[in-house]
């Protein structure tokens, strides 16, 4: 396998790690520095070319994308896809996970636990907003800072006011979010690599430091999650569209909650912290996604009219739980099923004589009519009341 890191930093810890992991095991490597590509457009030939020369070919690739080069690397990223070239992480999932509102946004609307988030602009809205997350103190975010930069704990609500007031009059986005208490200065780093999690941490803030980032001064420990935790990884970073991430969860009353989810994840901490060998584990997932590539679903679209792909879920209480593959009668129906997805795990082409359950997603190619039936009508969500009910405004 021939394999490019796109790194504008091939000396620090994770870019070399991943590098000597790949070489180790026989692969070319080479790390490419993402702000010296150029990127050609012409009709039905995408190309690239790297230090003012035509960029060979690559067989897969792995993107560190700083924030400072979101736009550029994901344009990058972007047209390697275009070449048909496995990346690692999608210019979409790149892009998806580096802004905080819009990950939460696309978390939201999943079962995945997240910290009661709010955003406004209005100097009006931001005492309600703020009592609208359960009140003082709450954490205020910058919509892309990194390593804890950005992150400020506001003890009351005027403090909150002004320190909101000063970054907008700066024009800079900022999140209000709950303040969860009970995870007292500790979250959970889950590394997260196809569909499980290859490794776990935990970070400890210090002294009256509330956040926990290693940047900070924050202690790691090693810990074992739990499948409600690395359901709720996996989950979290399958929806955000990414293969390798890094989530960071808090430990609520209420179970996981997850505050981010990382497209370049650092492997410096957690490599020290659980001593796994995670650069290899990194570079043995591509490996096997470039000998058994997914099957591209784009070009079963084109197969006729009136067929298409689409994901069908089976409820408690459906007609299918309980039945075989077989059983369902989806063939009968001119559907196919591709994958079956349950909880963290993934089964491509399952068997006729699989079993389905209650929860089970299936990944299905087949007549669009027949699978828009299966689909149930979306129902209306009733909007959670508040204590006091306030008049709508226009």
């Amino acid at each position: 396998m021939k394999l490019a890191i796109l790194s504008c930093s091939p000396n620090c810890y994770s870019t070399r790690r991943l590098r000597e992991a790949a070489e180790d095991r026989g692969h070319q490597a080479k790390v490419l520095n993402t702000l010296k590509f150029g990127i050609d457009l012409r009709q039905e030939e995408p190309d690239l070319f790297y230090r003012s020369r035509h960029l060979s070919h690559y067989d897969a690739v792995l993107p560190r994308i700083g924030a400072s080069i979101t736009y550029f690397g994901t344009a990058v990223v972007r047209q390697f896809e275009q070449m048909d070239v496995f990346c690692t992480n999608s210019s979409a999932g790149i892009t998806n996970s580096r802004d905080k509102l819009r990950s939460l946004q696309i978390l939201s609307r999943h079962r995945i636990g997240i910290p009661e988030t709010t955003f406004a602009r209005d100097r009006r809205d931001l005492l309600p907003a703020i009592d609208r997350v359960g009140g003082a103190p709450v954490i205020i975010k910058l919509l892309e800072g990194t390593q804890g930069v950005g992150v400020v704990l506001a003890e009351t609500a005027k403090v909150a006011e002004a320190i909101i007031e000063t970054l907008q009059s700066a024009n800079q986005n900022v999140l209000i979010q709950k303040f969860v208490a009970e995870s007292k200065g500790r979250d959970v780093r889950a590394f997260v690599i196809g569909d499980r999690v290859v490794a776990s941490m935990r970070r400890v803030a210090q002294g009256s430091e509330f956040r926990s980032n290693v940047h900070r001064g924050g202690v790691t420990e090693v810990i074992e999650l739990d499948d409600e935790y690395s359901e709720t990884a996996v989950r979290a970073a399958q929806i955000m569209g990414l293969r390798v991430a890094g989530v960071d969860m808090l430990e609520s009353h209420d179970g996981p909650q997850v505050m981010e989810v990382n497209s370049s994840p650092g492997l410096e901490g957690i490599e020290t912290c659980t001593q796994l060998d995670i650069a290899g584990a990194i570079v043995d997932f591509i490996a096997a996604q470039v000998n058994f590539p997914e099957i591209d679903i784009r070009q079963r679209l084109t197969v006729s009219r009136g067929y298409g792909v689409t994901e069908i879920h089976i409820p408690e209480g459906s007609e299918f739980v309980g039945r075989t593959v077989r059983e369902s009668g989806l063939h009968d129906r001119d559907i196919n099923v591709l994958t079956l997805y349950r909880g963290t795990s993934v089964i491509p082409n399952p068997r006729a004589t699989r079993e389905l359950e209650a929860g089970d997603r299936l990944l299905c190619f087949g007549r669009l009519e027949q699978m828009r039936a299966m689909i149930p009508e979306k129902t209306r969500k009733k909007r959670r009341t508040k204590m006091q009910e306030l008049p709508p405004q226009d």
